[in-house]
């Protein structure tokens, strides 16, 4: 049983986390992990994310122009998520907690300094066949071993140089598959021990993380993007550094 401070503090995180989500199309994942894993163990951290990610990784997936010609496109990316997710996710479980928050720190410091650094690598279109897959099985690896799905998927992604909806309905495919691989693994691995307890909280959370959402989806019209992806960045970063580093000690 969840006790009254740990309850506000995980719904101030789907807040936040939604938040994140409703200014530059993602991240909530990401923020819900980093947040929660401070004071609980990944495990339950994933446990609670299944809902508010499934719910606002949909929505930004079916609301794009293009799902049809992005699923054939991506599907050997997709098939490889959902085998490395499913193969990781016993990392998130038993005595391998220590090791999931330590490879969730390098996750998201990787994802903070790719983001701070601009890239500007392309991937030809002739070289997607082999490599579409190969990122798709190293996400899922990510994805099993730490609950989040942006290492290398995000990367990976830019690089194809798709249009903005296009790339903004992409990420919302690869968000939605990690999350139903995600959700296989950990009934796989039998660390949903008490099922209808976890999506009670997971369907909690949900709540903030809409409410945190629409906040967000507001605020973008009005604030630079750029200036909050700077700020977003530079706190992945001080966040990963900070859950690397705990498990040394």
């Amino acid at each position: 049983m969840l006790s009254a401070g740990v309850i506000a503090w995980v719904g101030l995180v789907f807040l936040a986390a939604g938040f994140v989500k409703g200014v530059v199309g993602m991240g909530l994942p990401t923020v819900a992990m980093g947040l929660l894993a401070v004071t609980m163990p990944p495990v339950e951290a994933a446990a609670l994310l299944l809902i508010p990610s499934a719910v606002t990784n949909l929505w930004q997936l079916l609301t794009g122009p293009s799902f049809g010609g992005l699923c054939k496109r991506l599907w050997t990316m997709m098939a490889g998520v959902v085998l490395g997710t499913v193969a990781g996710a016993g990392l998130l479980t038993g005595t391998h907690t220590g090791v999931a928050s330590a490879g969730l720190g390098v996750a998201l410091v990787l994802y903070a300094f790719v983001g701070l650094a601009r890239p500007g690598f392309t991937t030809p279109a002739r070289h997607e066949a082999w490599l579409s897959p190969l990122v798709g099985v190293a996400t899922g690896l990510v994805t099993g071993a730490t609950g989040v799905f942006v290492i290398p998927a995000v990367p990976y992604l830019q690089s194809l140089r798709l249009d903005r909806e296009d790339l903004v309905q992409a990420l919302g495919l690869s968000f939605t598959v990690s999350t139903a691989a995600l959700a296989i693994g950990l009934l796989r691995e039998g660390a949903l021990a008490s099922p209808t307890a976890q999506l009670a909280g997971s369907i909690a959370a949900l709540v903030p993380a809409l409410a945190g959402m629409f906040i967000g989806q507001a605020l973008r019209q009005r604030m630079s993007i750029e200036t909050f992806r700077m700020v977003f960045l530079a706190g992945l970063l001080v966040l990963g550094l900070y859950l690397s580093l705990e498990t040394l000690r």
